[in-house]
């Protein structure tokens, strides 16, 4: 029990008036791994809410975010006071350092202010579908200072958080479940449209992620300078993909208006010459 005493009253160096023992990094490590633990116990307790609908997944993943950076801000600060450094000095010390940082890294605090306002009002978190500056893609992870997002083009996209709350942002997972889409398609004048109609509607309602309800529309949007506009109205849940659903019905659309010898028109315009005076 002696030689343990000793060993922990042991001297490793001296900064100063502050002397760091064996005992003062065992306590940053029992800190540190009480924090580890507690956060351990606190996601089980929020999978277990999620997994009884008692909460909602986002919401359970920001309120996780939010309290691991205060019990690891509260473990640091332990850890620098029980190495026997006092936190008030440390702070009254640093405080003209800390200004001169927040005048250099002003962009780094609204990241990290930004974040706070991210993962507390929820306005995006993991999972998340969501077009920022015409890029789609879905949320990985929000952190304190980046966002990072998970591209079409199976592409690792890292934001910086004040992007996210100073620019416009396109939140589909904040729509209902089934989110509208458009399709546009010509066909040429004198085109029988009833039965463009009906071989639109067969496109969407043979295609497995269209869903059934709400019904499908097509709509006779315009008379076209070169054709005939038609607008197909569906609704999907699968967001992430749609670019490649809008596709596949595209393909079926040209693939029945070939078979029904209904033609996609190319541009076309009217040319009138004024006569040109003949020379004398």
């Amino acid at each position: 029990m002696q030689q343990i005493k000793e060993f922990l009253d042991y001297t490793l160096f001296s900064v100063g008036n502050t002397t760091i023992h064996v005992y003062s990094l065992v306590g940053i490590v029992v800190i540190f791994l009480l924090a580890k633990i507690l956060l351990w116990l606190l996601k089980k307790f929020f999978q277990r809410k999620v997994s009884k609908n008692s909460i909602d997944p986002g919401k359970s993943y920001a309120i996780l975010q939010i309290l691991s950076y205060i019990i690891y801000t509260l473990a640091i600060l332990l850890s620098i006071d029980s190495l026997g450094v006092k936190i008030t000095v440390l702070f009254a010390g640093s405080a003209a350092l800390l200004v001169g940082l927040g005048l250099g890294l002003q962009d780094l605090f609204r990241d990290f202010i930004a974040g706070f306002i991210i993962l507390s009002e929820r306005a995006v978190t993991a999972g998340d579908i969501v077009n920022i500056d015409g890029t789609i893609g879905k949320v990985k992870e929000v952190g304190l200072r980046t966002t990072s997002l998970i591209t079409r083009d199976e592409i690792i996209l890292i934001v910086p958080n004040q992007k996210l709350t100073s620019n416009n942002l396109i939140n589909w997972s904040h729509n209902e479940k089934n989110t509208r889409f458009n399709i546009k398609v010509g066909v040429a004048y004198g085109s029988d449209t009833a039965l463009v109609k009906k071989i639109l509607l067969e496109c969407l309602a043979n295609h497995p992620h269209v869903k059934k309800k709400p019904t499908p529309d097509v709509i006779f949007t315009d008379f076209g300078d070169s054709s005939l506009d038609f607008s197909l109205l569906f609704y999907s849940e699968h967001l992430f993909h749609i670019e490649r659903i809008k596709s596949e019905i595209r393909f079926e659309i040209d693939k029945q208006f070939r078979a029904n010898k209904i033609t996609i028109p190319f541009p076309q315009r009217d040319l009138w010459v004024r006569e040109i005076p003949k020379s004398e």
